[in-house]
């Protein structure tokens, strides 16, 4: 998929951010225009030998220095949230050990939440982060992709939002995340059928005492309204319904064939 506005223009990159969600196995790309707040690029390329950096090698802009801004976020469950007050930089290591044994190939890095008061510690393949730095210095950042749905909920909630159980489905993953007056969960499971995409979101409900019958879920993500995953899940939950994308930006009408609750973690990036 390749949509992009016809004012989109490549010749003044400094007008624009680019937003990067990388995938076990796709890249989803966003363009955004700084002045006017609109998104006037969306793109997703399924990823082969070498990644995001061949990809880039090949792509007309992805490899172009000169960007406003650009956010690179990752998937994965190799992440932990931790309360500002009691992280300290240089202790990323010891925190993610706890639920995150680095490989070789991974670079441990943070990125902060001053609105949830949190701190996200996160691991990244090394290879990735050298090619953001190197390609775009210090305009590029690195972040895990539970950062940017944090922050496109909050900026979507408002402060006096209810307590609310909000589920977004990825490729073989699934983040689940419970917002009241402060973030009372968040986490990443693996899932590769509609069953495990039930039995997680179930299974929070009942640790966190939310009501099937009761309390309503969000739901965004890559899945279409007739999926397996959406049938069986109102099976369970009654009041489950889809999200929409961030408000306060604006979307080219080149993205109006694009379901609403498409992409809204690498939207989100925006409010990083």
């Amino acid at each position: 998929m390749r949509l992009r506005d016809e004012t989109f223009d490549l010749a003044n990159l400094a007008a624009y951010n680019l937003y990067l969600l990388v995938g076990p196995s796709h890249l989803y790309l966003a363009a955004a225009d700084v002045e006017r707040r609109k998104f006037v690029a969306l793109e997703e390329y399924a990823l082969t030998t070498g990644g995001l950096p061949a990809l880039a090698a090949q792509h007309d802009f992805l490899g172009q220095r000169g960007w406003n801004a650009v956010r690179l976020a990752v998937t994965g469950r190799a992440f932990t949230l931790l309360p500002a007050p009691l992280f300290r930089p240089g202790d990323e290591a010891a925190a993610l050990q706890l639920h995150h044994t680095p490989a070789p190939t991974e670079i441990v890095r943070h990125t902060t939440h001053p609105g949830l008061e949190l701190v996200n510690v996160f691991a990244a393949d090394t290879a990735l982060a050298n090619w953001l730095t190197a390609t775009h210095g210090t305009a590029g950042r690195l972040l895990h992709h539970t950062s940017a749905l944090l922050a496109g909920l909050v900026h979507q909630r408002g402060a006096a939002a209810p307590r609310h159980l909000y589920l977004n489905a990825g490729q073989q993953e699934l983040t689940l995340v419970v917002l009241g007056q402060h973030l009372e969960y968040c986490n990443v499971f693996s899932c590769t059928t509609a069953e495990d995409v039930v039995y997680y979101t179930i299974l929070v409900m009942q640790e966190l005492a939310l009501d099937p019958d009761q309390d309503e879920v969000t739901v965004w993500g890559d899945l279409t309204p007739d999926s397996a995953v959406f049938s069986l899940l109102r099976t369970y939950v009654r009041n489950v319904r889809f999200g929409s994308r961030p408000g306060n930006v604006q979307y080219s009408y080149r993205l109006n064939d694009v379901f609403e609750y498409r992409y809204f973690d690498l939207f989100s990036l925006h409010f990083c």
